[in-house]
């Protein structure tokens, strides 16, 4: 029996951010090395998106190489690159088949060009789709995220565009590259570390945290939907009391 059974449908996460973390530490575990791992990554890549798709979760969110990354050693880095190229130019069909639309959010300017005409042309072509949101965060991290929602603030500020005393949390959101996107209520972080590493800080304010000894390139969807039955066993308060959430719940019944 599948843990996929034991799921209550009625109370999947919306959005579900993964922190893809232990490609490298697996590689090395099996005498391989590093981008070994990062290639055996992306079959989890396709069999959590597949996964997603089939539950009917409306977003899913990739960290897949983070601002930091670029310190990595070069073979490395270009070797990530060129798989990213690859990847997306042979998947994208898959995708459009699938009614699954591509988003990117991060710094693109960091990235090769090609990387970054392969990435706007998946993107342009699945932008039609309707079914699971696909975000890929690439050169990413929250801290420059915020650093630029900030300026473009100030910029517009400046401008007379925007008074300081407008700026409210609805509209500081506008500013981020998620402003399409809901906050995820479920990330995962694989490979055991117990952090979220400049992931989302500020999207992941409410969000359920569940981390797990896996590797990346071993995360299969039975291991997807242990995580959202943990998800399930948690209760949501938003800084209110359980008793409050009892009432509310009553009162929708």
């Amino acid at each position: 029996m599948s843990l996929k059974d034991k799921l209550d449908l009625q109370r999947l996460p919306r959005h579900i951010a993964i922190i893809m973390d232990g490609n490298g530490r697996w590689a090395k575990e099996k005498g391989q090395d590093r981008l070994y791992g990062h290639h055996e990554g992306v079959e989890s890549v396709r069999t959590i998106v597949e996964a997603c798709a089939e539950l009917g979760i409306g977003y899913l969110t990739l960290y897949a190489f983070s601002t930091e990354n670029w310190d990595r050693p070069v073979y490395e880095v270009n070797g990530i690159m060129e798989l990213l190229v690859n990847t997306i130019r042979k998947e994208v069909n898959t995708l459009t088949k699938n009614n699954i639309r591509l988003h990117v959010i991060g710094d693109m300017n960091m990235l090769p060009p090609q990387a970054q005409r392969e990435m706007e042309e998946a993107v342009s072509i699945t932008s039609a789709n309707t079914g699971l949101n696909l975000v890929m965060a690439l050169s990413y991290s929250a801290r420059w995220e915020i650093v630029n929602a900030a300026r473009k603030v100030a910029e517009d500020v400046t401008a007379g565009k925007l008074k300081p005393t407008d700026i409210t949390q609805d509209v500081w959101q506008q500013y981020l590259c998620t402003a399409a996107l809901p906050d995820p209520e479920l990330m995962i972080r694989t490979s055991g570390e117990c952090r979220i590493s400049n992931f989302l800080l500020y999207q992941l304010a409410y969000a359920e945290l569940y981390f797990t000894d896996t590797r990346w390139p071993d995360f299969r969807k039975e291991n997807l939907y242990e995580a959202i039955l943990n998800y399930q066993t948690r209760e949501r308060r938003f800084g209110k009391t359980s008793e409050q959430i009892q009432q509310n719940e009553e009162i929708i019944s």
